[in-house]
């Protein structure tokens, strides 16, 4: 599974809220609800939030290996 909990902690430490994102047009609502859940979005949104955030795209997610996500579970 790919983690974007990278990406909310980035945003909370940068201090930009999910209503900046959807309202310039850097991530829609569904890409929001997506990384939330964990699910697949697409690459124009990575490099969209890339810039924005001036970083790179493994400063926004991680791969967590299947044992270690059903271990957390």
């Amino acid at each position: 599974m790919i983690s974007y909990q990278k990406t909310f902690d980035l945003l909370k430490a940068k201090g930009i809220n999910m209503t900046r994102l959807r309202k310039e047009n850097i991530v829609t609502q569904s890409a929001l609800t997506s990384m939330r859940r964990n699910e697949h979005i697409n690459t124009r949104t990575i490099e969209r939030l890339c810039a924005a955030l001036d970083c790179q795209p493994s400063d926004l997610m991680e791969y967590v290996p299947a044992e270690q996500e059903n271990a957390d579970k």
